[in-house]
């Protein structure tokens, strides 16, 4: 297990000095033509730039993940990744520039030539680095393994080891246990024992490591095993059929003393965990000092539509089903809890699982006109804006929540959730989210929001949730332009 994942970091780190050393050929190029072959490294601005773009760049590896499965990416799935990357690198570099206040410094037509070289080397050597480990992985290499199966799966499992070969095993041959097929061939590897010999085979000829792959309705091999135990010899056992685990991370772990397949939607490192708990406590403390000015300002408008308290506070559920007071600046009426019963026939949900509805009365200030316009008040201009949440930056504060997350249901919601509505509440509940930015308003299908909400779960990295951000910004700037 530990070879396995130090070959994965060996693999992105060398694709991270690749991809740097791209970025300062591009910069080296591009500052030869513009300067017409003077010093690329003798100006004390362009050096601190450099470094500057070269950590930018190698953040945005980082939190983006670049180099996620980059080996099995097709040529259109590379440019692609290739561009955008460039392309955030490229702005927030320029944003960095601006914020110095360092603009007249630096020659505008080198940043734009420098990134144009730059998509283009990169993606030529990303490709090429490809080509050269594709090959050598078809070709293997020293470690000889022996496969174990079945007659069912004997070719699928020698075409998914020589298609996906990373690891470059040199395949000795193939031991078919449920029928006798020895001294036959499966496209050119020998199938060399049956259940009978498989022994004799693996004492007699040298072997690193054994791949077992077995249908389900084998037992598990536990004699195969032990005797591969005792003779020191790699053992590979495939678990579980990928078909009943879709859309799940798997991970071996240790805990209580055993050994564990672990299953789960995905998987955050330690490293991705704390940079988003860091990212929710600055965020937090800065929302926080921002919340107590805007309640300067909100704070005696609500009292005046409607005497009260300022704020609400409503137990939500967060996290592995753990409830927690959540606060908002209240935008609704004093009586809105009780009068939700009375609205329920106009519920655009109709499951129930959760409460959205057009014009609604209980806003503070809504009014409907005897003509048939409506008018409306600061409850309505705080939801629209979505100041009514700034509390929640306590919330993620204190942990509850996060900047980026999945909506905190009522508990009485999740009273009435099927199980499969239970996944997203494998993550803690965000005050913005893939939801909120897909359309809020127009989504009335439960399962649509649960859909998403999953989807943010399957596909979280630190890099979703910069874009999220991106288009929360997007969507309350429209909000408020529509106004």
């Amino acid at each position: 297990m530990y070879k396995k994942r130090y070959q994965s970091w060996r693999k992105h780190f060398d694709f991270l000095l690749l991809d740097l050393f791209c970025l300062h050929l591009a910069y080296l190029f591009s500052y030869l033509i513009i300067f017409k072959g003077q010093n690329p490294y003798g100006n004390t601005f362009y050096n601190n730039a450099l470094l500057v773009v070269t950590l930018i760049d190698s953040a945005v590896i980082v939190f983006y993940q670049t180099f996620r499965n980059v080996i099995q990416r097709d040529l259109f799935k590379e440019i692609s990744i290739t561009v955008k990357h460039s392309i955030m690198v490229a702005l927030l570099s320029i944003i960095s520039i601006y914020i110095t206040d360092t603009t007249n410094y630096y020659n505008r037509y080198l940043l734009l030539l420098m990134f144009v070289f730059y998509v283009v080397i990169t993606f030529t050597v990303r490709c090429l680095w490809k080509l050269f480990l594709t090959k050598r992985a078809t070709n293997g290499g020293k470690r000889k393994l022996f496969i174990v199966t079945t007659e069912s799966l004997m070719e699928t499992v020698l075409d998914n080891i020589r298609n996906k070969n990373y690891q470059r095993y040199n395949i000795v041959g193939i031991s078919v246990i449920d029928k006798d097929l020895k001294g036959e061939y499966i496209d050119g590897v020998k199938i060399v024992a049956n259940s009978d010999d498989v022994y004799e085979f693996v004492c007699k000829n040298w072997v690193d490591e054994v791949f077992i792959n077995l249908d389900q309705e084998q037992p598990y091999p536990t004699f195969l095993v032990d005797m591969f135990e005792e003779m020191g010899v790699i053992t590979h056992i495939k678990l579980f059929n990928e078909n009943n685990t879709l859309g799940r991370k798997q991970f071996v772990e240790h805990m209580a003393g055993y050994t564990v397949l672990t299953t789960a939607i995905n998987y955050a490192s330690p490293f991705q965990l704390l940079v988003k708990r860091l990212i929710d406590i600055v965020v937090g403390i800065i929302g926080c000092v921002l919340t107590g000015i805007v309640t300067l300002i909100i704070g005696p408008l609500i009292k005046k539509a409607d005497p009260g308290p300022i704020f609400f506070a409503q137990e939500r559920v967060g996290e592995n089903g753990k409830t927690f007071k959540m606060y908002k600046f209240r935008s609704m009426y004093m009586d809105a809890e009780e009068r939700k019963k009375e609205l329920e026939e106009h519920n655009k949900v109709g499951d129930g699982l959760m409460f959205k509805m057009d014009e609604d009365p209980r806003i503070i200030g809504f009014e409907k006109l005897p003509d048939g316009t409506t008018k409306k008040g600061i409850g309505n201009i705080l939801r629209n804006t979505s100041l009514d949440e700034f509390p929640q930056f306590l919330n993620v504060l204190k942990g509850d929540m996060s900047l980026i997350g999945t909506r905190p249901p009522t508990v009485n919601e999740v009273q009435k959730y099927e199980l499969h509505h239970r996944a997203r509440l494998s993550t803690k509940p965000g005050i913005t989210g893939l939801w909120q930015v897909s359309g809020r308003s127009d989504i009335t299908d439960f399962e649509e929001v649960v859909k998403l909400d999953t989807q943010y779960i399957q596909n979280w990295s630190l890099g979703y949730d910069a874009k999220i951000i991106l288009k929360t910004i997007k969507v309350v700037l429209k909000r408020e332009g529509s106004m």
